[in-house]
């Protein structure tokens, strides 16, 4: 084959990758004129066909190409690929692989079949002024997913699946032989079997039917569904459950015994599985010893094992409004590796000699066996934090727990302000809780508050993690010889600094409002977070600032190359301490274990390769759990149409403006053509939106009221109506009042704890 002619030819077909050509159209655009050079084309036309670069068209004769061939070398200034983001209507954007590259904007007609999280290469249109980057889809990559749930909907002689989910801009069609007895309205999952070039819409097949719509335990299950959590345990999996034995006297001899020291576990009132406990006692030189011990997986979960497999595929426990859906299997995540009372449970631990102030003067890793000596609620150990004491009742371990507590959270009290003061950022998250009925019907809803005894249990299980990555990454010092400790594969926990673009937006955003923020270095810009947040707790852009405040940060991952955390500010960072729900931490500690007994380093892309597959899950399992949030927020609304509550505008689009009720946070849309008094436009960088004619704006996080108009259950969407007599300005109502006070009073208080 004649390579440049090949390449030559390559490159037209390259630039106009859904154009068949033939011979003589090939010929003109080269200049082949004369009969020999025609057959040369002629001869390299068809082989790279045989070759598989170009495919036949319909016509014969003609050629496309095929876009697997597209590589680097043929026109890659013209060639993107990415991520396509589907939204509603069709139209999408990729996000391109490469860092720093603009989105890119695909019309819906451009969108070649893609969906939504598919990899795809994008062909890009020449830049136009004034217009952000435009492309064309040639080649999907890599599907996202293959399975969707939604409604059947039967027509006489085929059906169409109708998804739940907004990204899915079409239906899926199904042969009357392929629905497996589903009926007209039954949500089902559908298996996407097909896409023939010419058909507007996949073809698919019914594989599980889930029930009715709007049933409770259906909808749950469509949930983990339409994010490709199975729905329950394999036989295999199951049936070696059955099979694991208690540890033996040998095993137990041969660890660490910390069962007469005090121990102690805190969890949420309703937890099943303990996955980590504290122990403390005081030592003859002044100092605490604190064990941070964790649950043992590792010694029951074996690599390559049915368990392990289904726990690597799952990467995390799912945790539902109504339900967990957990990594391991009952026997395991409840039973035989939890940390509860009054057994002895084998432990992997991290026991550190620290002073009051909490600096670590020796640390010592390794297997251990304890024996929980009580296992509290946060309430619980809330209340011996405020009060000082334990109700007395006579029971010595009860008394010994209580004062552990008391102790510990002096030192966490500490550790935390150096935390600060070393630059970690003060990010308060709020947890939306439900109160539900016999039927999971919610009848309430609330936040969830982090407190003093959340605080304590956090420092030291970050004390922790951060430990084991530091012995695991950080560099020993030059021996005589020069050398230093060899670099050893590891899995990290790792968060990026923010993207200096939306950092900068953020900062002229804020300077807006009249805050200035420093951004010279990394602790000069945390140190100008927090204070940001100190000063706008209580006023009515508080909520705005911490939602954008969020949007600016890089999103944290697993990753064996280490950049460190920048949230917290360690250069080291690691999970260690959930091995029960999470499976980053499962390898965590057979690495950690392998390395403390001196073996050789693991293969690093292959464990690269977990990491990124456990990132992919953490994230669907996150998404999975603000879906049931939704659900369930909407379920909560549909008996309240019509009623009236204060709100804060939580976004703004070109579509409406987001509101978010103020007690509930239930999240709903006020369409921009329901605004009737003018003509809205969109600000998008003041994030807002304003009346053409009478100048009247509605920002995010002012306060606003809203009435309930619409709920759909099923799609998980809420509409609101604004009432319009309340004006869109900087006040709060009395509800919001107390609120915002009530969150300033917290802030204020950790603040003086900290300083203290």
């Amino acid at each position: 084959m004649n390579e440049q002619l090949a390449k030559q030819i390559l490159k037209i077909f390259a630039n106009n990758p859904f154009d068949a050509f033939n011979h003589k159209q090939i010929s003109s655009r080269i200049g082949a004129g004369s009969k020999a050079e025609r057959q040369e084309v002629i001869r390299t036309l068809q082989e790279l066909a045989e070759q598989k670069h170009l495919v036949e068209d319909d016509h014969k004769g003609k050629y496309k190409i095929n876009p697997k061939s597209i590589d680097d070398e043929l026109m890659p200034q013209n060639y993107v690929t990415g991520t396509i983001d589907m939204k509603q209507g069709g139209k999408a954007y990729v996000i391109p692989e490469e860092e720093g590259r603009e989105d890119i904007q695909i019309a819906p007609n451009n969108t070649h079949h893609a969906l939504h999280g598919d990899t795809v290469r994008v062909l890009m249109f020449p830049q136009r002024k004034m217009h952000k980057p435009e492309g064309q889809v040639v080649e999907i990559v890599k599907r996202a997913k293959t399975r969707f749930v939604g409604v059947i909907q039967k027509q006489p002689r085929f059906a169409f699946m109708v998804s739940d989910s907004r990204t899915m801009p079409v239906d899926i069609f199904i042969h009357n032989d392929d629905l497996g007895g589903a009926e007209n309205g039954e949500k089902v999952l559908v298996e996407m079997t097909e896409w023939p070039e010419r058909m507007n819409n996949p073809v698919g097949k019914v594989i599980k039917r889930l029930g009715t719509p709007g049933d409770n335990n259906v909808e749950m299950q469509s949930i983990l569904a339409e994010y490709d959590f199975p729905l329950d345990f394999p036989a295999a999996v199951e049936e070696e459950a059955k099979k694991i034995k208690k540890p033996t006297k040998k095993e137990m001899a041969s660890r660490r015994d910390f069962r007469e020291v005090t121990t102690f576990t805190i969890d949420p009132a309703d937890a099943k599985d303990f996955d980590d406990a504290l122990s403390f006692r005081e030592l003859e030189n002044g100092h605490v010893e604190v064990g941070v011990h964790i649950a043992d997986v590792s010694y029951y979960v074996k690599p390559g094992s049915a368990i392990d497999r289904e726990a690597y595929e799952r990467g995390t426990s799912v945790y539902l409004v109504d339900r967990t859906i957990p990594m391991l299997p009952e026997k395991l995540c409840n039973e035989v590796c939890s940390l509860r009372q009054d057994e002895d449970k084998l432990c992997f631990s991290v026991v550190m000699e620290m002073d009051a102030k909490g600096k670590v003067y020796r640390s010592w890793m390794g297997k251990t066996v304890i024996c929980s000596d009580r296992r509290m609620a946060y309430e619980e150990a809330q209340e011996i934090i405020e009060s000082g004491r334990w109700p007395a009742t006579g029971d010595p371990k009860a008394d010994a727990v209580a004062e552990a507590i008391l102790k510990l959270h002096g030192i966490a009290s500490k550790l935390r302000a150096a935390r600060y003061k070393g630059g970690a950022i003060n990010f308060e998250s709020q947890e939306v809780k439900f109160q539900l009925d016999e039927n999971a019907k919610p009848i309430g809803v609330y936040i969830k508050e982090s407190k003093e005894a959340n605080w304590l249990i956090e420092e030291f299980m970050l004390l922790a993690n951060k430990t084991v990555a530091e012995y695991i990454g950080k560099p020993t010092k030059k021996s005589e010889t020069g050398s230093q400790k060899p670099t050893r594969t590891f899995v990290y926990r790792v968060h990026d600094e923010p993207n200096p673009e939306k950092l900068n937006t953020f900062v002229e955003f804020v300077a807006k409002l009249g805050f200035s923020m420093k951004t010279s270095s990394r602790k000069a810009l945390a140190e100008s977070y927090n204070r940001l947040f100190e000063n706008i707790a209580g006023r009515g852009e508080e909520h705005m600032v911490d939602t954008i405040a969020i949007r600016t940060m890089s999103k944290a991952y697993y990753s064996t190359e280490n950049i460190g955390h920048y949230g917290l500010a360690f250069p080291y960072y690691t999970h260690f301490t959930s091995p029960i729900r999470r499976y980053p931490d499962l390898m965590v500690h057979r690495l950690l274990e392998r390395y403390l007994q001196g073996g050789k380093s693991v293969n690093a892309d292959e464990y690269e390769d977990y990491c990124r597959h456990c990132s992919v899950m953490e994230k669907k399992a996150a998404d999975a759990e603000r879906t049931s949030v939704k659900y369930k927020q909407a379920e909560y609304l549909a008996d309240k149409l019509g009623q009236v509550f204060p709100a804060l505008i939580s976004g703004v689009s070109k579509w409406g403006i987001y509101a978010e009720i103020e007690d509930s946070k239930c999240e709903g849309m006020i369409p921009i053509g329901s605004l009737k008094d003018d003509y809205y436009m969109l600000d998008e960088d003041n994030y807002q939106v304003i009346g053409r004619r009478h100048g009247r704006c509605y920002k995010l996080g002012y306060p606003v009221h809203i009435r309930v108009r619409k709920v759909d259950l099923l799609k998980k969407q809420i509409d609101f109506d604004l009432v319009e007599d309340d004006e869109p300005k900087a006040g709060k109502s009395s509800n919001q009042q107390k609120s915002h006070k009530g969150r300033k009073e917290k802030r204020d208080n950790h603040h003086k704890k900290a300083k203290k």
